[in-house]
């Protein structure tokens, strides 16, 4: 069997959601046109990634400015079960896509890093949130939990997400490989040369596609009236340079990586290559050794209360 996929290489229209969505709406049919079947955005895609802002925290102390730079993030990110899903939901059954989409998911007064599936029956088919937040997105992302760590099905086979650094995680990769993902998208911000070969070590350790999405973004798309941002001003510096790539179950690159511009990459998966590359290596088959090693993955919802006796 084959599929076209294609995964996304432009930025947000950071604080303006709706602008952000009728952007999204817009690669979902180019997409489309261009025969895709599967569809990744990078991460942080509606809600946005805020590179080298800070809002103005330091270690026993926070400011007002740096507060309310964030109720604007704040208010700029989505719900799952809100509109802006809705609409990106209905274009992927208008135009009959698989879609991995990175956001920034408003639950209660906690932000997260969080990736949505969704599929060409219209519908949210799960969601994955990032278990480990990056140096500073500790401060303005919550933790994911392993209740989010479902790939989901699709006629090609598993597709599961993996943000950006939780890709250094083995054991989160393992947990991936272990559920057979085929499609392993990777929507990250690491728009670094280093990054291509790590995604090609996880096509080859997974034997799975990979389709890593990278934000090209500029300062000029930065609202630094809004926020402030300690990265150079010139309007015309480059913040995140993309480097997009998706990769075959033998590392071949297939597209990618491009820079310095926006894109939509596309390529043709070839899914006989996935047993084919077996042959010699299943790293959760023939060449695993559970008599030596084993993981244990914690898949139950946490929650800060439990109620005990009845609902409340």
């Amino acid at each position: 069997m084959k599929l076209s996929a294609a995964v996304i290489q432009t930025s947000s229209v950071l604080l303006d959601t709706p602008a952000t969505v009728e952007r999204a709406l817009g690669l979902m049919k180019e997409a489309a046109a261009q025969g895709a079947q599967v569809l990744v955005f990078p991460e942080a895609f509606l809600g946005g990634y805020p590179k080298g802002a800070d809002f103005h925290i330091y270690l026993g102390g926070r400011t007002m400015q740096g507060r309310t730079e964030f109720k604007l993030y704040f208010d700029a990110a989505v719900c799952v079960d809100g509109p802006e899903i809705a609409q990106l939901a209905k274009a992927a059954l208008q135009h009959k896509l698989y879609v991995c989409a990175g956001i920034i998911e408003r639950d209660g007064g906690t932000l997260y890093c969080t990736a949505v599936y969704l599929g060409p029956d219209g519908q949210v088919l799960g969601k994955h949130r990032k278990l480990m937040p990056t140096a500073l997105e500790r401060l303005i992302w919550g933790f994911g939990d392993g209740s989010t760590l479902q790939a989901v099905d699709t006629p090609f086979g598993k597709m599961g997400a993996v943000i950006c650094w939780e890709n250094y995680m083995p054991a989160l990769r393992m947990a991936m490989y272990q559920q057979r993902v085929t499609l392993y998208c990777a929507p990250t911000a690491d728009d670094r040369d280093t990054w291509i070969g790590t995604m090609q070590h996880i096509a080859l350790e997974g034997r799975c596609f990979v389709l890593s999405a990278c934000q090209h973004l500029r300062r000029s798309d930065f609202p630094s009236d809004r926020m402030s941002n300690r990265l150079p001003q010139a309007s015309d510096t480059v913040l995140m340079r993309g480097g997009s790539v998706i990769i075959d179950p033998l590392g071949k690159i297939l597209a990618g990586p491009l820079r310095d511009q926006d894109a939509l990459l596309t390529a043709e998966l070839d899914l006989d290559l996935i047993p084919m590359a077996q042959l010699d290596f299943d790293v959760v088959g023939h060449y695993a050794r559970p008599d030596v090693f084993s993981l244990q993955v914690n898949t139950a919802t946490q929650s800060a209360v439990s109620f005990v006796g009845g609902p409340v």
